[in-house]
Formats: structure tokens, sequence, C-alpha cells
């Protein structure tokens, strides 16, 4: 009898390359008001941990059996050292992070409170990350492309849509997180890149933004196409997409959450783990929102991702 091929192992899985940005999450929590300029304020605790969507999501993969590469850019400073080192330690494959002498690596701010959070960003490598520094290698193989972070990664700004052809025929697919526009512009070429992205992931915000249509509803059917499947995380809702014309929700399970940092980046790496193995959409929906929500039970993005077996225990539970 031949050997069982493990899920971790199976050489039919698609692996992951992650272009993206980098940076350390200095959590605060217990915050019971914002800081004013001019005084002081105590909080109940503190973390230091791996910051960035991008980062948070190709861990996430990484603690499901999935192959990932990272492509991205830090400083040569201790926590360029941190965040390379926690990848590593996930299993994440480091050897296309350039580590840059002239920049700093980035640093986010969180202000956790009982209901919501605030975030300040210092992006540092961030911005540096350019089309110059990809790998040549970009392309090859059996993979799947992510992006998250879109209007943070201002020197990519302009490539993406090079990058996004180039991989596709490849036979590479291509999933998007756009993230938010902190300068709340929200220009039309993420828009124009649609018809190269298999998955656009956005929460709420991120979806009625770009679609110009606060009915949530609305914006899904503004972008939703036969090319683009559109999944919107909508907090402690769960998420929504649309499947032809039909809508699917899913809500989370229960969970006692203590930090919502990241939840959004998990429920990527859940859906997209899912989704490459081709499971239905509502599946792939399910996976999201339990790794979603099984993140949120420690301080930090990374801290409390579910192995395979955690994942797959929620799943059987709460469905």
């Amino acid at each position: 009898m031949a050997a069982r091929t493990t899920r971790a192992s199976a050489p039919d899985r698609k692996d992951v390359a992650i272009i993206g940005e980098l940076n350390v999450d200095l959590i605060l929590s217990g915050c019971s008001r914002l800081p004013q300029f001019g005084a002081e304020m105590t909080v109940d605790g503190f973390a230091m941990t791996l910051g960035s969507a991008s980062a948070i999501c190709a861990v996430g993969l990484a603690r499901l059996g999935r192959r990932v590469a990272f492509v991205g850019k830090a400083g040569v400073d201790p926590w360029g050292d941190y965040c390379v080192q926690v990848l590593q330690s996930a299993g994440v494959d480091t050897t296309w992070i350039q580590r840059d002498p002239d920049v700093q690596t980035g640093v986010t701010v969180a202000l956790v409170g009982a209901r919501d959070r605030a975030l300040i960003t210092y992006p540092g490598a961030t911005e540096a990350l350019s089309a110059a520094d990809l790998p040549d290698t970009l392309g090859v193989g059996r993979r799947h492309l992510h992006v998250s972070s879109f209007f943070l990664q201002s020197s990519m700004r302009n490539s993406w849509r090079g990058v996004f052809e180039r991989v596709r025929q490849a036979g590479w697919s291509v999933s998007l997180d756009p993230g938010c526009d902190p300068s709340g512009v929200w220009a039309s070429d993420l828009r124009e890149l649609l018809p190269l992205v298999h998955v656009l992931l956005p929460n709420e915000l991120e979806l009625t933004s770009i679609a110009g249509d606060q009915n949530v509803e609305n914006a899904l059917r503004a972008l939703h196409t036969d090319r683009t499947t559109v999944v919107a995380k909508i907090g402690a809702a769960g998420a929504i997409a649309l499947e032809g014309d039909r809508v699917v929700r899913v809500v989370p399970p229960s969970m006692a959450g203590i930090d919502t940092t990241g939840a959004g980046d998990s429920f990527n790496a859940g859906f997209l783990d899912a989704w490459l193995d081709g499971q239905p959409l509502r599946s792939c929906m399910r996976a999201g929102v339990a790794c979603g929500s099984l993140s949120t039970r420690a301080l930090g993005g990374t801290t409390a991702q579910p192995t395979s077996d955690e994942l797959a225990e929620c799943l059987e539970g709460a469905w």
C-alpha cells in the first residue's frame, strides 16, 4: 500500500507567494480613551508582535500547512530582525526579503479598547519596496500570488498591473486585500486591476469605498464578476459574498476574543487555504471566519492563529 500523503506535503497543493509590507506591532491593551497631547495615560497590557497585513496572512497560511514565500523589504535594524525571525519560525520562506540599511522597518502602535482600536503607523520600508526588488523567478512554478495593503505599498502602486499580468500568464492565481487608503481618496486604479484578480478580500469600509456605494450588497454586485469573486469581511457579523446572483453570509463561531488585531488577515489565510484546495465558496468563508475568530484569543495578529487541526476542530464544532 502506498504511503499516505499528508495535507501539508501534498504535491498538488499550490504554494503561495506574498508581496507585502513588514512591520512590528506595539499593542497597548486596556485603553479606556484616546491619549491627548500634553497628557499621559496608562494601560493594562503591552505586547510586541509581528505586524502588517501581509506578514500576518503569511504566518496564518504557514500554520495551516501551506508553503509560503514572502517578498518584501525591511531595514537592517532590530525590528527587521524580529520580523524575519518570526516568519522563519512559522516556516515562511524569507529568501526574497531584502534588508536595506537605508530604510527603517515600519512600526504600528495599536491602542486597543474594549470595543475598538486605533492604529498609528510609521510605514518605513513598506513604502520603499518597488518592482525592481521583485525576484526574477516570480511566476515560476505552481503558485498563487497574494497581495495585501495595496495603498500602503506606494512604490509598487504603478507596477501591480505588470506583476499581475506576468504571474497570470504563468498560470498563477491572484488574490488581493486592498487594505485601507489612508488618504481617503480611493482612486480608481485598484478597481481597474480587478479583471486580473481572482479573489478580492476587502473589509466593509474598503468594499463600499472602492465601489462608491455605501450599501454592502450593492457594492458587492458592483465589483463581483465572473472573473473576480469578492468576499467582504464585516466584523462581528462574519463575511458576505455573492455566488452567482445569490448572497452568501457566514456568521463566525462564538469566541471569547481578546484582541481583533489581524483578524481580517487571518480570515484571508483560512479562506485562501480552502479556496486553493478547490472547496466551495461557503466552506472557504467558514474557514476564513473560523481562522479570524480563533486569532482573537490572544494579543497580536499571529499569536493565536490556528493550526489545521485546530481549524478542523473549530469547523466541526461550529458547523
